[in-house]
């Protein structure tokens, strides 16, 4: 079977170039668009990219200030508003009108926000975990993540490679872990705008699930996020949450084929 190549282009965007990966082509269903967490970028779905491009265009985009994407040039315009438009903005110069949305942490927020913006341009929406916060929790996860200055010691680092390490799901080598890292990096000392941007969307998150009109499928693996996702079964209109308690952090590298089956099999499924 051929597997197709990812290539990688540059586009105009809001705050400066955008930067997208590429995998297969164009056909009769829609594209898959892939929306990473933050610290990472779209290199998250570099392996499993191809084998979701079988017989359609698959993206995955860099958010303004990750991966290769330019950096606002203030934090307030980093939103997850902003993050959604900025994959539309991709899309149209694409010329592409119809997508299915594939969503992993942040990328859920911005998946759901981006069909709340274009619902007739979304057919279904993949969100790997729910981050379905409390107003308490909001404020823990805005304490652990607060941005740490650099020093000579190499704190920031060192607490980013403890992370990593904790989290290291089934099947992902230190090379995962060393490559994971390396995103992390690339936003210098912007790297955590994403995640308080994040954070102040929670709320809206949860309304725009509750509005959502698309077909949700919530991929809830065992990881940090797994008790918060159990929470959206209430907020559910159109859609389910499936447990898979063998996968977590390193996942999309360690199982794509996997990977790409599950996603593509709910993607695919007419009622």
């Amino acid at each position: 079977m051929h597997i197709p190549n990812v290539t990688r282009h540059f586009t105009a965007g809001q705050f400066g170039q955008l930067h997208f990966r590429m995998a297969g082509k164009a056909s009769t269903k829609p594209a898959i668009v892939c929306l990473h967490m933050v610290s990472k970028s779209s290199r998250s779905y570099q392996n499993v990219m191809p084998f979701l491009a079988k017989d359609r265009l698959v993206i995955a985009i860099d958010y303004p200030g990750y991966g290769e994407s330019s950096l606002p040039t203030d934090e307030r315009q980093t939103t997850i508003e902003n993050y959604a438009r900025a994959m539309w903005q991709v899309l149209d110069h694409l010329d592409i009108q119809h997508v299915d949305l594939l969503g992993y942490h942040t990328g859920c927020m911005v998946s759901v926000c981006a069909a709340r913006q274009f619902p007739l341009r979304v057919n279904k929406v993949i969100n790997i975990a729910a981050p379905i916060f409390r107003d308490e929790e909001i404020q823990t996860f805005c304490d652990m993540y607060a941005p740490l200055p650099i020093d000579e010691a190499g704190t920031r680092f060192t607490i980013m490679w403890q992370r990593i390490l904790e989290h290291r799901g089934p099947g992902m080598t230190l090379q995962m872990c060393a490559d994971s890292m390396a995103e992390n990096l690339r936003g210098g000392d912007a790297y955590e705008w994403g995640h308080m941007a994040a954070f102040q969307h929670a709320k809206r998150y949860i309304d725009n699930i509750k509005q959502l009109a698309q077909p949700l499928l919530v991929m809830n693996l065992n990881d940090d996020m797994h008790e918060h996702s159990k929470r959206v079964d209430e907020y559910l209109q159109i859609g389910l949450r499936k447990d898979y308690m063998h996968w977590g952090a390193g996942f999309l590298d360690a199982y794509p084929v996997d990977v790409a089956n599950e996603v593509l099999s709910f993607l695919e499924d007419t009622p």
